[in-house]
């Protein structure tokens, strides 16, 4: 039981982070899991349903023991793997500003049809 390891295993900060990813979830809002803590905290809700961390990024890989193995585990990636180990959340401080970027890219960029590029089948 998922639900039992993380009350056998985890501390009063797990659960905390436990519970906000649920609540995130259940209120569809998506979630930077920074480092091997968090992820870990989050983890049981990849085993309680199919897709239960459909709503989380890995913000990054920690050069932490067995944080790869664990995202490997859960089947993601993380945006980034700089090889960093410092902990306070600066590994999400780093994939805000890229997450921001990617979405003003997105929300920014012109449809063919709006840029003028013809499709192949235009011709």
């Amino acid at each position: 039981d998922p639900l039992e390891a993380a009350r056998r295993l985890g501390g009063r900060e797990m659960a905390a982070i436990l519970g906000a990813t649920l609540a995130a979830r259940r209120h569809r809002v998506p979630v930077l899991l920074d480092g091997f803590v968090c992820t870990a905290a989050a983890a049981p809700l990849a085993r309680l349903a199919k897709g239960g961390l459909d709503h989380a990024i890995i913000a990054h890989a920690s050069a932490e023991h067995g944080h790869k193995a664990l995202i490997g585990r859960l089947g993601m990636q993380p945006l980034l793997d700089l090889g960093m180990r410092l902990g306070e959340a600066s590994g999400a401080a780093l994939a805000v500003p890229l997450l921001r970027a990617a979405l003003a890219c997105h929300a920014g960029m012109a449809t063919f049809a709006q840029a003028g590029v013809s499709t192949a089948g235009d011709a």
